[in-house]
Order: structure tokens, then C-alpha cells, then sequence
């Protein structure tokens, strides 16, 4: 799939490297079609890093996207350079006039504050309210999911004894369900938070429809307005490496920290981590965007009538 980014984002040239195709606005003027309008709300302190994660996870379908990157305002990111973010991010003011086809809501190393403490949970909840009247499917993401299953249904997280730290299995729940389309009955994907939502809670909501969990990790995915909501607690973004740089940064800090279970071959952290969860996560970025994004997105986002996006 082509991802249509700024000329000069310094993920563009990585993902090159990779072998990705990825169009900068130059040659995207010369093509006749409308490709598909995506938000990134990224709350990840290292934003660029999670850029490359989730353009990458986008790559894998001939569909056209167009990536819009979002900051919230009511935050000062210390990671970031101001730089980047002003020539590369917009605002949620400056883009809330707006209409996207899909609108991804990342997580944020926060989960231990409650929600109400967190310094842009008004903005949060403004933009999770806007989602629902000009988004055609939002994917929540980790601490993301977590906000949005509370926000919109109540649920509330719950501190785990320890981090939940590693790579786990999963099962299938409901194979019809096309985010799910060509997965194995089990497969594997990374976990990284202290906090988790109560699976019993989720399951006796019937608003809500688990399609994945785990006997280890709990809660994986979860659907919600027939694919309208998407929340994943999991991280299948994640490449070969970045469970490895979370462990050696936790242990350079003297934070307390086990070796990511079922990630080192011989749970030996000088061996190279294996790679089991990529096929799978294409699978769900791809099917996300074909199943619950292209396929019942309106041609003309701005002619179409604010009941389609506002309905339940």
C-alpha cells in the first residue's frame, strides 16, 4: 500500500529502506483517486518511533492511505522535539472541523494515574466524543483502549501485582468477525502495562464483543457498533527489538522488571529476540482498513450525512 506522508518525515526514509512504498505529497497531487484519510492521535513520548510502528503496520494493503498526525495540545511533550511537532503534527482544534475514514488512539506510559489526573483527559474525552460523529472506525490502542472502554462504557482499569511484560498466546473467540479474517485459531502478540480492564466486565457488557484474550494476558480485542470501536490492549505494532529496549531502559533505571516472558530464545536476554507476532498484526491492520474502514466508508467524507457517522 502506498502511505502518503510529508515530503521530509524522517520515518519516510526508514520505511524506503524497508522496502515499503511510501508516497510523498508531491506525487500524491498526480494520482485521480481518493485514498483513504487516517488519524494518528500519537500520545507515545517518542513519537517518532511510534510513527514508524504504525505506518509500517499500514503498508500491507494496496488501499491509498493518507496519514494525518495529531498532537494533543493540552500537553507539553518532553521527548519530542518541538520542531518535529510543529512540522509534522496538527492540533485537534486544527482538525476537528474535519471528517476521517479511520482514526487510530495510541497508548501512553500514564496507566498508573488515574484518568481523571491525566493533564489532557478533557481534551481526551473531547476527542473520543468527536470520534463518534466524524470517524468511520477508530482503533484503540493499549492505554488508549483502556481510556476509551472506561470513557465510553464505564469499565474502569484495575493495577496488576506486576508488569504484564512479554509475548503472549491468544485465542480466536469468533472467527466470523472479519478483523479476525485469516488468523489461527491461536497466535502470539506482545503485552506491555501494569494495568489491565476486568474481562468479566467487559464480556457481561453486551454492548461490547471480545474476538480475542488470553489465558495469561486477559483481554486482547474487543469490538464494539459493529466495528465502529476497535480496542486492542496489546501492542502488535511492536517490532523485533522494542520489548528488549522497554527491559534494558527499565533495568538501566533500577525499576523493578522481569525478562519479557516468551520473548528470548532460552529466556536469555543476550539472545536475539524472536519476531512471532508480524504475520498476525498485518492481518489486523489489514483487515481493519479493508473490512471496517474502506469498505463502508462514504466516497465523499464531507457529502455524507452526519447520521452515518453519528448512528449507533
Amino acid at each position: 500500500m502506498p502511505i502518503r506522508v510529508q515530503n521530509d518525515l524522517p520515518a519516510k526514509e526508514i520505511l524506503e529502506r524497508e522496502n515499503i512504498f511510501v508516497m510523498d505529497e508531491t506525487r500524491a497531487t498526480h494520482q485521480d483517486i481518493r485514498p483513504l484519510k487516517i488519524g494518528l492521535l500519537n500520545l507515545m513520548p517518542l513519537k517518532e518511533a511510534t510513527e514508524l510502528d504504525i505506518l509500517r503496520s499500514l503498508s500491507n494493503t494496496p488501499l491509498q492511505v493518507d496519514v494525518t498526525f495529531v498532537a494533543v495540545s493540552s500537553h507539553i511533550s518532553k521527548n519530542t522535539s518541538a520542531n518535529h511537532l510543529n512540522r509534522f503534527y496538527e492540533t485537534f482544534e486544527e482538525i476537528k472541523d474535519q471528517r476521517f475514514d479511520g482514526f487510530i488512539i495510541t497508548g501512553a506510559p500514564i496507566e498508573l494515574m488515574e484518568f481523571e489526573e491525566v493533564d489532557f483527559w478533557p481534551e481526551m474525552v473531547e476527542i473520543m466524543d468527536w470520534t463518534k460523529t466524524h470517524v468511520t472506525s477508530t482503533l484503540h490502542l493499549c492505554w488508549g483502549a483502556q481510556a476509551g472502554l472506561y470513557h465510553h462504557y464505564g469499565i474502569n482499569k484495575y493495577l496488576l501485582d506486576e508488569k504484564l511484560f512479554g509475548v503472549y498466546n491468544h485465542k480466536v473467540m469468533n472467527r466470523k468477525v472479519p478483523i479476525v479474517r485469516g488468523f489461527d485459531d491461536e497466535f502470539l502478540m506482545p503485552h506491555s502495562r501494569h494495568t489491565d480492564v476486568p474481562i468479566e466486565k467487559v464480556r457481561a457488557d453486551k454492548r461490547l464483543t471480545i474476538l480475542a484474550e488470553s489465558d495469561e494476558a486477559g483481554l486482547f480485542l474487543v469490538m464494539a457498533n459493529e466495528g465502529r470501536e476497535l480496542y486492542m490492549m496489546g501492542h502488535p505494532e511492536y517490532d523485533r527489538m522494542t520489548l528488549d529496549k522497554e527491559y534494558k531502559r527499565d533495568l538501566a533505571k533500577g525499576l523493578p522488571i522481569h525478562i519479557p516472558e516468551h520473548y528470548y530464545p532460552g529466556d536469555d536476554p543476550a539472545n536475539k529476540p524472536l519476531l512471532s507476532w508480524r504475520a498476525h498484526a498485518n492481518n489486523i491492520y489489514t483487515n481493519w482498513l479493508n473490512y471496517y474502514v474502506y469498505q463502508v466508508t462514504p466516497y465523499n467524507l464531507y457529502g455524507a450525512p452526519t447520521t452515518f457517522f453519528g448512528s449507533n
